[in-house]
């Protein structure tokens, strides 16, 4: 009886045991069933994300990262839109919205564009603004897929700036080329491309003012190059690894190294489309080569993708620390590279201290801030007066650089002749910037010049609620669907690299029908074609002298009091090249 116990109890014991071994995965057992359930999933979904949210919010406070005021709305399950808070209607809409003025190739880009019309941009956690711009600046998404080969352009003052060409990609990058070309043609009915030209197309990358090609840059160039493009990459002078051979930096609206450039790579591709696209900071050469070369420009369309606008506005905002303080790091390290080669006609060392990109800009490039920090080289006192040549050039290339061969005389001087839209009413081609409301980079969207857009029928601006700064991530569902219908695998979640591409595509093939159709604009095409080719060959010629900034922010203002009381007008684009 008592063996018959005790075995009893043993094998309790060995009973209970096993019990408390696999409870845990009775309960991981329990809670998948009750997970099956669709009011549990959706609650406990709901719970997770509320979570993560409030510990997101204890990161952003802890890091001094702002919340943008739409955050509510783009956590919603639903997809509600945001509120537009520029048109001050208190209506909702949802992104993005086509600012521009009524025109022929407008009404063309909504009809053929499908990418600007609705797209689906990913929601809180992956929509985040500082999440977008951290990711796409930091992170690489699919690896190196592209190499690139590397010229060295001699400049006309003696300097020189890298051209990384894209030619080769991984062997199955070739494949998935040729399946897009493939379906290009059977949806067109003709050859990829073709809209373009004969040749394909040139896609000029220009990165930000800092240099060095960000993970969104490479995924952009990655695509470019599978839909057909000739891909080339410019790099300023003394940035990622090109060599500094002149006591130099360039402004942040100088666009004498990219006309050469540009010159230099029609060259090369004499009968092929040539556009442009530039990330962030990148507009500012961009959009002042554009104003300063008028109807002479080479390029047929560009965009650029969260672009800085008005530049002395971007420089005065202050900007969160982390950025402020990544910003910094890589201009820093830009001129400590060269801190030896500097000393002589700049006080390096108070140029490191600074503290602000503000205080880095004038600093580098404004006399007057040299002169109050009380350098001890000899040069600084010809270099505010104007009326020496600087140290290491000879005189007939400082009358070729103009007033740019010396420092700006002070913080306003240096942007009467480096503001990007300085003159914007001479571009002559189209441009299409891509913006976003939650820009953690950019000043507020509702110091966007929209005169600009409103009344200048060469500028359209594609503003999103959200996207960060050069982040635009499409969400899951749509990048599925999108790679559903084009029958491959889905590599670019990207929303601003889609619509760019597309964009340039549709306004290629708008221009390409104005001109068979033998309208005047084929004509004026074929005028601004003849222009262009006694423009060749120029590149040693000596820049044209600037009027005085156009674009001030006091003209904006004036102009934003003006469009409001003139009618929208007849304009077509076919008078657009008649400039």
């Amino acid at each position: 009886m008592l063996n018959y116990h005790l075995l009893y109890l043993l094998m309790a014991s060995f009973l209970w045991d096993c019990l408390l071994c696999l409870f845990p995965s009775l309960l991981l057992l329990l809670l998948s069933l009750v997970l099956r359930w669709p009011t549990v999933r959706r609650w406990t979904r709901l719970a997770v994300k509320a979570a993560g949210w409030r510990l997101w919010l204890v990161i952003c406070l802890i890091l001094k990262l702002p919340l943008d005021r739409n955050t509510k709305t783009w956590t919603k399950e639903d997809g509600s839109p945001g509120t537009d808070v520029l048109s001050g209607s208190g209506q909702a809409s949802e992104g993005p919205r086509l600012i521009c003025k009524t025109t022929a190739l407008a009404k063309y880009l909504i009809r053929h564009c499908g990418s600007l019309a609705r797209p689906r941009l990913a929601y809180w956690p992956r929509g985040d603004p500082h999440v977008q711009t951290l990711s796409r600046m930091l992170c690489e998404q699919h690896g190196d897929t592209l190499q690139f080969t590397r010229d060295h352009l001699l400049l006309r003052d003696g300097g020189i700036v890298a051209v990384d060409w894209a030619v080769e990609t991984r062997p199955g990058e070739a494949a998935g080329r040729k399946r897009w070309e493939g379906r290009k043609e059977h949806q067109s009915g003709g050859k990829a491309l073709g809209c373009f030209t004969t040749t394909p197309p040139v896609l000029l990358v220009i990165p930000q003012s800092w240099g060095g090609m960000t993970p969104h840059l490479k995924v952009l160039c990655h695509q470019a190059v599978r839909q057909g493009f000739y891909v080339v990459v410019f790099h300023a002078r003394g940035t990622v690894g090109c060599p500094l051979t002149t006591a130099r930096l360039t402004e942040f609206g100088d666009p004498a190294d990219l006309e050469q450039t540009v010159a230099y790579v029609h060259s090369r591709h004499p009968s092929s489309v040539l556009v442009a696209v530039s990330e962030g900071s990148g507009s500012g050469i961009l959009l002042s080569y554009l104003g300063e070369s008028g109807s002479s420009s080479y390029l047929t369309a560009a965009a650029a993708i969260s672009p800085v606008l008005l530049g002395q506005l971007w420089f005065e905002t202050a900007l969160p620390p982390i950025y402020r303080c990544w910003g910094l790091f890589q201009r820093k390290m830009q001129l400590s590279r060269y801190a030896s080669s500097f000393r002589g006609v700049l006080d390096v060392d108070q140029v490191l201290k600074c503290s602000t990109l503000r205080d880095f800009e004038e600093t580098l490039f404004c006399s007057s801030a040299q002169l109050q920090h009380g350098p001890s080289r000899p040069l600084n006192s010809g270099l505010s007066s104007g009326s020496h040549s600087p140290h290491g050039l000879a005189p007939s290339v400082a009358w070729a650089l103009g007033e740019r061969a010396y420092p700006a005389q002070d913080w306003d001087s240096y942007w009467e002749r480096n503001e990007p839209l300085r003159d914007a009413d001479e571009v002559a081609v189209p441009v299409l910037c891509i913006c976003s409301r939650d820009d953690p980079l950019l000043p507020p969207a509702s110091t966007l010049p929209l005169p600009l857009f409103h009344s200048n029928p060469y500028f359209l601006l594609a503003l999103t609620n959200r996207g960060g700064h050069c982040g635009f991530t499409l969400e899951h569902r749509e990048a599925r669907e999108r790679g559903r219908t084009e029958n491959e695998e889905v590599e670019d979640d990207n929303w601003s690299h889609i619509a760019v591409l597309e964009y340039f595509r549709v306004v290629a093939d708008f221009l390409k029908g104005e001109e068979r159709d033998g309208t005047s604009l084929g004509g004026t095409l074929r005028e601004h074609s003849q222009a262009v080719q006694r423009s060749r060959g120029s590149i040693m010629a000596p820049p044209r002298r600037r009027r005085a900034t156009m674009m001030r922010r006091q003209r904006l203002e004036a102009s934003e009091q003006s469009s409001e009381d003139t009618e929208e007008g007849n304009f077509t684009w076919k008078r657009s090249y008649t400039r």
